[in-house]
């Protein structure tokens, strides 16, 4: 295996809820519980956000509001990078004109994946997106370009990194300097993502990856710090677990917020995030939609706090 870098002393980890996590509730969230939300987590100290889909509701019909949702609260959000997740250039010009600045494709690493999601292949579904980026040329609006499925399709099976290299080829002509790499249904393991990113990072050295996994089948954190352990800074993931991928099945949801803060502040990796407000904020979001939430820190709490109720039981029994 290659020689592993030093780990990264600061991570940035972006807040998928709002998209992600939004559009694989069936059940209606009023706009005001979303915009509610989002300016929940906001006080968590997140310094990136992904607020929104642009997309047609009838394609995913929780994202209907998303104009008034993202133009409602654009502007209380300064500070944190925000980005919103775009199909197509007429989803690119509704996002810009609620106010954001950054946009995120759609994109399928596999053709089984992208006929179901795109209803094109791979290749020629990454063609259409051109016009989103002469329209973001004009508007002097960042472009990122993300790969679902990148590691493992639940038509297809692993996903080989040549594969990865045909797709950000196209995007580096594009312009793209970020790749979102989403392990959309959990297939992905440590060693392939250690491995997978070394190929990338040697054939693409000036390209940036953000990492967005699902915790599937119980491996995202494992393969966190294999991406960690590559020098990637860059990470998804949604409060409470929330997400899923309509287009994939068997896709639960991603990487919990809070469980990857705690991880990465017990070992000393800086997220600027509060983890108790953002524990805090996960419990209040689970209860305002009604559902269970799935990370470890809302059944455990952090080590912090085991320590500190022990000392606390110590000094009463003392006293």
């Amino acid at each position: 295996m290659t020689e592993k870098l030093p780990l990264p002393k600061k991570v940035t980890v972006c807040e998928v809820a709002p998209r992600d996590g939004f559009q694989a509730i069936s059940t209606w969230i009023p706009t005001d519980e979303k915009i509610k939300i989002i300016r929940r987590l906001a006080q968590t100290g997140i310094s990136s956000l992904e607020i929104a889909s642009f997309v047609h509701p009838r394609a995913i019909p929780q994202m209907k509001d998303a104009d008034k949702v993202v133009s409602t609260v654009i502007e209380s959000l300064g500070g944190i990078d925000i980005r919103a997740l775009v199909p197509n250039l007429k989803g690119a010009e509704r996002a810009v004109d609620a106010g954001v600045m950054k946009l995120k494709t759609m994109l399928s690493a596999t053709d089984s994946h992208s006929l179901s999601n795109a209803n094109a292949t791979s290749k020629d579904a990454q063609q259409k997106l051109t016009p989103i980026f002469d329209f973001a040329a004009k508007k002097n609006v960042t472009v990122m370009g993300s790969i679902s499925v990148a590691f493992g399709c639940p038509f297809e099976g692993k996903v080989p990194v040549e594969r990865l290299i045909e797709i950000i080829s196209r995007y580096d002509a594009m312009g793209v300097k970020e790749i979102s790499l989403a392990d959309t249904t959990g297939m992905a393991h440590p060693k392939q993502v250690y491995e997978s990113l070394a190929i990338l990072q040697k054939e693409f050295p000036e390209m940036v990856y953000s990492m967005h996994f699902h915790n599937t089948r119980g491996m995202a954190l494992a393969n966190t710090l294999a991406a960690l352990q590559r020098g990637v800074t860059r990470y998804d993931s949604a409060i409470s677990g929330l997400g899923g991928c309509p287009y994939a099945p068997g896709a639960s949801g991603n990487v919990a917020t809070e469980d990857v803060v705690h991880m990465l502040e017990e070992m000393n990796i800086k997220t600027g995030i509060n983890e108790r407000n953002l524990l805090d904020a996960s419990r209040e979001i689970s209860e305002m939609l009604q559902i269970k939430g799935d990370s470890y820190l809302l059944v455990a709490g952090p080590t912090s706090t085991l320590h500190e109720e022990k000392i606390t039981k110590q000094k009463k029994v003392e006293q």
